[in-house]
């Protein structure tokens, strides 16, 4: 019985040794799996449908739940933003709130697709894994029952091996559920127990056993020792938790080792996660920094917000500016998960406004645009409406004028602008080419003109220097000059004047004509060179007013005369006076007798 004693006093330091063992791994057990954050609040619709879609093929589902807590938030306020802006373009439309209906599109039913799918994948899972715990819970009943059996029956040469083999089965038996785990190991540790004090014959084995259990858990010490090399600190403690599951799992050791050996896999396990502290404790000074430089990133882009101007080449130079922040904000690591949603809010909802002010800019301007093409395209029709006119002076006036009024209409959409110019210009250079080829033939024509015209003045001056000069001759002459056209613009009144000076000659040149008859002839010369004048109307209308002012201006003086005439009878000269007197009522009356003449030719002609 004192070896017995002996034997369960060493089980109990074993348990003991194995429990430590067990809850050191449950205390530094770190998550294998990379935690880097990802940030998904710039993503689009559709890229956030194409993260989904990977996620399918993922079988980690706590990073798959991590990932879906990010994600649908994000993609449920995209959705609830469309349907507003769709909600705000029915009511725009003359339509009424209770009316709308709104339906998702493809990328809505594929991602309430893929996240329904996945949430079904993991229910799945985790069914199919507390299944597993459950059936392991009942191997694991099974092989304590078989190990009872083996105590309580008899010794044999084969109780050894068949305690070994159950030991081996419960190792190879997978998790059960946890509120069974701590009453599975008393009873299994317990039953282990029982069979070496039951079994004293077999001691020699078991301490064979214990020496082996201790080769293979120094083993695991060596390897354990080696794993603060690695570079990569998550897959050091990776592969430390599965250490741990070993020595765990491991059978007992001589007892003068157990302390020494658990020491040495304890020190090797603090140095890994010593260094996995470390690691963690720069990378929060790191996310810490990076927390800093995004906060100044994301105070630079609040400044955007306000934005606003009239060109495109401001807003251009701002999207540069925004979109370099942008490169920054990506290029700095991650942030304290904590303070990563509200930082990466700030700094997305300011870049996504002034991209939606900057589409509102472009959209009030493409209207603009439109309502500039529409006004330009009104310029076009006109123009190829006017374009084979013959009326030059009017039609060329007027396309000036549109052409003034195309430069004051703003820009017209990028696609039409070279295609509505050509239009307009083709339609413009048209006509003027046109009117170029008819003033080319109008201005030989009246190269023509002029040399018939100094021709006629050259046989005025020649009838007035032979001598040979008659009234008939002069309306003949005159009649051929005013019949013949337009002569060139510079030359206008140069041969006007040459005629007249011809013609003044001419008539003093005729013999058998009283003054007067010399000064109506000369008139009607005048009245008719008006009549052929191409401003004929307003030069004859002139002409008369003139002569009214003056008759008007004559009968005055005539009245002023005679009314002054009457007070000559007072006076000591009055005879001499009223003949002074009658002499100037006599030529005041003739001249009114000559401009009441001119007037009644003026209107004949």
């Amino acid at each position: 019985m004192i070896e017995n004693d002996k034997e369960v006093q060493e089980v109990g330091q074993e348990e003991s040794i194995l429990m430590q063992t067990t809850n050191h791994e449950e205390e530094h057990e770190v998550d294998s799996e990379d935690h880097h954050e990802v940030d998904y609040s710039g993503f689009t619709k559709s890229e956030l449908v194409g993260v989904v879609k990977e996620l399918v093929k993922d079988d980690n589902f706590k990073r798959i739940d991590q990932a879906l807590k990010d994600i649908k938030p994000l993609f449920d306020e995209i959705r609830a933003n469309e349907r507003r802006e769709a909600l705000d373009r029915f009511k725009a439309d003359g339509g009424i709130e209770e009316d709308f209906e709104y339906r998702l599109d493809e990328l809505d039913h594929t991602f309430d697709a893929t996240v329904k799918l996945i949430r079904d994948r993991r229910n799945e899972y985790f069914k199919n894994l507390e299944n597993r715990k459950n059936e392991n819970l009942r191997k694991k009943n099974e092989i304590l029952e078989n190990l009872r059996t083996l105590i309580d029956g008899e010794d044999s040469a084969h109780s050894f091996a068949t305690f070994k083999e159950l030991q081996h089965a419960w190792k190879q038996v997978g998790p059960v559920p946890p509120a069974q785990v701590k009453t599975l190991w008393a009873n299994y540790n317990a039953l282990v127990d029982r069979f070496y004090d039951h079994r004293n014959i077999y001691f020699e084995l078991k301490e064979l056993d214990r020496k082996k259990n201790l080769e293979a858990k120094v083993e695991l010490c060596i390897r354990a020792e080696q794993l603060v090399t690695r570079n990569l600190i998550k897959d050091a403690v990776k592969e430390l938790n599965e250490l741990h599951n070993e020595f765990k799992h491991i059978g007992p050791v001589p007892k003068e080792d157990q302390e020494i050996v658990w020491q040495r896999f304890k020190a090797a396990s603090d140095a890994v996660y010593a260094k996995r502290d470390e690691f963690v404790a720069g990378m929060q000074a790191e996310l810490k920094a990076n927390f800093e430089a995004k906060s100044k990133i994301a105070d630079e882009v609040q400044t955007y917000l306000g934005f606003a101007s009239d060109r495109i080449k401001d807003w251009n130079q701002k999207t540069k500016e925004i979109l370099e922040l942008q490169k920054r904000w990506d290029a700095v690591g991650g942030t304290p998960r904590a303070k990563s949603k509200d930082l990466n809010k700030k700094f997305w909802s300011a870049f996504k406004q002034f991209f939606h002010n900057k589409s509102q800019f472009f959209k009030k301007l493409d209207e603009e645009r439109d309502k500039n093409l529409k006004a330009k395209q009104q310029l076009v029709a006109r123009a190829i409406e006017l374009k084979a006119s013959d009326d030059w002076n009017k039609t060329s006036q007027e396309l000036k004028q549109l052409q003034l009024q195309w430069k004051e209409i703003g820009p017209v959409p990028e696609k039409q602008r070279d295609k509505i110019y050509k239009e307009f210009k083709e339609a413009c250079d048209f006509f003027f080419n046109q009117r170029r080829g008819s003033q080319a033939k109008a201005d030989q024509e009246q190269e023509v003109n002029l040399k018939q015209k100094e021709a006629i003045i050259d046989e005025l001056i020649a009838a007035t220097v032979a001598g040979n000069t008659s009234v008939e001759q002069l309306d003949e002459l005159q009649g051929r000059f005013n019949d013949i056209g337009f002569v060139p613009k510079n030359s206008i009144a140069s041969i006007k004047q040459r005629f007249s000076d011809a013609v003044a000659k001419y008539v003093q040149s005729i013999s058998g004509l009283s003054e007067a008859d010399r000064e109506q002839t000369l008139l009607q010369s005048h009245l008719y060179g008006l009549k052929n004048d191409p401003q004929a109307d307003r030069k004859l209308y002139q002409k008369e007013q003139t002569l009214r002012k003056q008759i008007q201006k004559a009968e005055n003086d005539l009245s002023t005369l005679r009314n002054n005439l009457e007070f000559f009878g007072r006076s000591k000269n009055a005879e001499k006076l009223k003949g002074e007197f009658n002499d100037k009522i006599e030529e005041a009356n003739q001249h009114l007798i000559q401009l009441k003449k001119q007037l009644k030719m003026l209107k004949s002609v």
